[in-house]
């Protein structure tokens, strides 16, 4: 257990461990900036952008875990202590997640190129609202705002509202579009928006991990059937 001679120093350790999280959450926005600019533009330069953005996010993701490891073996941390390292161990694997989702656009731009597709205005709001979710639950984590945490949570139904109308109308589009590539147009975008969608998942789950760090609790969130993971 950390004693109370070296507690300062194990403070300003985790003092660091959470802005090296907020900074992991600042270059997944930036991945996501970069995959929606592309979508807008279908720009496949930047779609390539977003995989070298990728590739920091991961190492990043990686570097935290390390560690986070590394204070649980040296500083024996107390109750409290670990859940604030274990909170951190969930939010970047979350993190981590949502670039993938953001590279996930950026796949999706070729094909949509080929096809000359024209996103749809959903998913721009979207992009939009999953973006703003991200900010808001890194805000509310580094000031440790639990109500905050659970606003963003909430927005999450806005984002399965905007998915539910992208997947009508491209399942309408995809039946009566009388052309393959059409089709595979439209399940393209699609899948942009199914990654949008999991996009809002993943910040909503930063959000309730926040909620978790600063109640001990998730019990508010568990009155649906899917568990924060």
């Amino acid at each position: 257990m950390t004693n109370t001679s070296t507690r300062p120093h194990f403070d300003r350790q985790l003092n660091a461990l959470r802005d090296e999280i907020l900074l992991l959450g600042s270059r997944v926005q930036e991945e996501l900036k970069l995959a929606l600019d592309a979508l807008a533009a279908l720009n496949l330069d930047k779609a390539r952008e977003v995989y070298a953005a990728d590739r920091m996010v991961n190492k990043a993701r990686f570097d935290i875990e390390e560690r986070c490891f590394s204070l649980i073996v040296t500083q024996q941390p107390a109750a409290r202590d670990l859940r604030v390292i274990m909170a951190a161990m969930h939010m970047i694997v979350d993190l981590e997640r949502m670039g993938d989702q953001a590279k996930g656009i950026a796949k999706a731009i070729p094909q949509l190129m080929n096809d000359l597709a024209q996103p749809l205005p959903e998913l721009k709001e979207m992009g939009e609202l999953v973006g703003s979710m991200l900010r808001q639950a890194l805000l509310a984590y580094a000031h440790a705002n639990a109500d905050l945490a659970r606003a963003v949570a909430r927005q999450d139904d806005q984002v399965d509202a905007l998915y539910r109308r992208v997947f009508a109308a491209m399942m309408e589009q995809m039946a009566t579009s009388g052309s393959a590539r059409k089709a595979e147009a439209a399940y393209e975008l699609l899948r942009v928006a199914r990654e949008l969608e999991r996009f809002g998942d993943l910040a909503a789950n930063v959000a309730e991990r926040t909620v978790y760090l600063v109640t001990g609790s998730l019990d508010e969130f568990n009155t649906d059937q899917t568990p924060v993971s």
